[in-house]
């Protein structure tokens, strides 16, 4: 991937990111929340945060100082 696709497929990600963020909200605001659920969209949001992160570290490269 070139760094052009990274940047975009990272801007994807952070609205997925947002997305999922709005919708465990709203999710765990209801009357008898669905647990199952929360915890099944909780776990997505760990997986984006991750591939978040890949892409982030190859756009910044380490510098060892």
């Amino acid at each position: 991937m070139n760094p052009e696709e990274i940047t975009q497929r990272l801007e994807l990600l952070r609205i997925e990111h947002r997305d999922l963020d709005a919708a465990i909200t709203a999710l765990g605001d209801a009357t008898v929340p669905d647990q199952l659920q929360l915890a099944r969209l909780k776990k997505k949001k760990l997986k984006l945060r991750d591939e978040i992160a890949w892409c982030e570290d190859q756009l910044l490269p380490d510098i060892i100082a």
